[in-house]
């Protein structure tokens, strides 16, 4: 059984209340709304390109080796600093540029219908979020509800003082307010391309039928408006960001429906079309895994007190050494007494050595006094 929609409060009329829409709770995906986006906003370019000839109109030649240069094509003449400069090549002064640009490239994207159907429905499931509106930017402090949504007789405006008392009762006067003083100079050379000026967006008006609403709003900087059949991505997520304001009139609102069609039901308008369905009703993974009834059919934790036996180098340790080959601690024994052996036979040569030599002093002392004694005597 599916949940009941929230109701929603039409601005200026508190009695009457609206069932909210299939299509304003449908799966959000950023990762669509980007990809949809990007390729729409790619149909709009117009195909540039460089003049073919460019950089390579000169009657330039390789001089060749044996000059000591390289072998660039060079401007042919002389008596000017121009002669002999490179001609030609991307990296000369006055060259063609590399891979020059093409009148042909692929300027147009093509787009999968149901993922632009898809695209929008997030746009739009996005708008009925204040959190996503406000992380956007919009100004809807003093809105009574999100979604925002106005009598019918906001269609039929007729002059834009009255369009302004509408989004002031609305309370969406001070995101149209925001939006206009953001005005300012483009940076760069598009100022002297016709888009001399940045403004940042504001709320969106979507009605249902055109009584005059379109001329009383289109004067107002940063608001638009848009037929709720036509609803377009790049004004539901200017710059591919979602959580735009929309403010609905109470026709558009209730024809949501029949437009977009829910999980259930087919629309009435797109062939063939129901909404997507969201794979998980509720997306907190975490809240779900540790909630009691989940827990409770789990079998319990599994504490393995098994540890890793730690490998030792049996060339740094001698105990592993010794369970590997047990000859090893003959041959070990064998060393230290052969150390010993050693050590011993270096001592005694040591001591015969230190005898030696005193006796040799003494002798020596010996002789030196007899040598003494006889040069005294002469």
């Amino acid at each position: 059984m599916a949940a009941a929609r929230p109701l929603v409060s039409v601005v200026g009329s508190d009695a009457e209340q609206l069932v909210m829409p299939s299509v304003l709770v449908a799966p959000i995906r950023p990762d669509i709304v980007t990809f949809v986006h990007t390729n729409m906003r790619k149909n709009a370019r117009q195909s540039y390109a460089v003049s073919p000839d460019a950089g390579m109109q000169h009657s330039a030649v390789s001089w060749g080796t044996g000059r000591a240069v390289s072998r660039i094509p060079r401007v042919s003449g002389g008596g000017t600093s121009r002669a002999g400069q490179a001609a030609f090549g991307n990296m000369c002064r006055k060259g063609r540029m590399f891979a020059p640009t093409k009148t042909w490239r692929k300027w147009n994207r093509k787009i999968n219908v149901n993922q632009k159907r898809y695209a929008v429905a997030s746009a739009l499931a996005a708008s009925a979020l204040p959190s996503l509106v406000m992380a956007r930017g919009h100004r809807i402090d003093t809105v009574a509800e999100i979604p925002c949504v106005v009598n019918n007789s906001v269609e039929s405006i007729q002059k834009t003082k009255a369009a302004l008392d509408a989004l002031k009762t609305a309370g969406a006067l001070v995101d149209a307010e925001k939006a206009k003083n953001t005005k300012k100079l483009r940076c760069g050379k598009g100022k002297m391309r016709n888009r001399r000026h940045v403004q940042r967006r504001g709320p969106l008006v979507v009605y249902n039928s055109d009584n005059g609403i379109t001329k009383a709003f289109r004067n107002i900087p940063g608001v638009e408006v848009c037929q709720v059949e036509r609803l377009n991505l790049l004004q539901l997520a200017p710059g591919g960001h979602m959580g735009r304001f929309i403010i609905w009139t109470k026709d558009a609102f209730n024809k949501l429906n029949q437009v977009w069609g829910s999980v259930n039901r087919a629309s009435t308008q797109k062939t063939n079309y129901t909404l997507p369905r969201s794979c998980m009703t509720n997306s907190d993974l975490t809240r779900l895994i540790n909630s009691d009834e989940i827990q409770s059919k789990l079998n319990a934790k599994k504490v393995s007190n098994t540890r890793r036996r730690i490998k030792k180098n049996p060339l740094k340790n001698f105990g592993v050494m010794v369970r590997l080959n047990p000859y090893a601690l003959s041959l070990r024994r064998s060393e230290l007494l052969a150390q010993e052996r050693r050590a011993a036979n270096k001592e005694a040569i040591t001591a015969a050595k230190r005898a030696k030599a005193a006796k040799s002093r003494k002798l020596h002392g010996k002789s030196k006094a007899a040598n003494f004694a006889r040069i005294s005597k002469d």
